[in-house]
């Protein structure tokens, strides 16, 4: 009875340590790789705004840190370039904004762009899926750099519209 016991405790401990190594070895094979050809372009700006961006020092820098985001290739330099790219937004954010652009619905765009980089931070660190919130961050750039165009382009004065006489 011993003996028997002994043997089912032996093989029962043998059969759990089996099932234990092949579950690691499915999560380690199941690599998720970031998928850089899907980001999408960066939209232009029209020359216009292009005169008042260049002046604002700190979407420059911010700029140059999304360019360095269009060459990463894995994972790793994805987690390298997000994390410069939250260090610049942050910079943007305290920095002081062109008259023109110091507006809300600038500041909207940013703070929506700066929910998408947190998104892909937290999707870096749970070891999630990052080319579909890589890829919605860069379009809320596009929609702040979009901003940029349509505020030169409006021909509205404000004062004509605010003004109640």
């Amino acid at each position: 009875m011993r003996k028997l016991l002994g043997l089912l405790i032996i093989f029962s401990v043998l059969l759990g340590c089996k099932k234990n190594g092949g579950e690691s070895q499915e999560t380690q094979s199941t690599t998720l790789d970031f998928q850089y050809q899907k980001m999408p372009p960066k939209l232009a700006i029209n020359p216009e705004a292009t005169k008042i961006v260049e002046t604002w020092k700190e979407f420059v820098v911010f700029a140059a840190s999304i360019d360095v985001l269009y060459k990463a290739t894995n994972n790793e330099d994805l987690s390298l370039a997000i994390d410069d790219l939250i260090e610049k937004e942050k910079q943007l954010a305290e920095g002081t904004y062109p008259e023109l652009f110091d507006v809300f619905q600038v500041k909207s765009r940013q703070r929506v762009l700066r929910t998408y980089l947190y998104k892909v931070k937290a999707s870096i660190l749970e070891n999630q899926e990052t080319t579909e919130p890589t890829v919605e961050m860069l379009e809320a750039y596009n929609a702040m750099r979009k901003q940029f165009n349509v505020i030169v382009n409006s021909q509205l004065d404000k004062e004509l519209i605010l003004d109640e006489k």
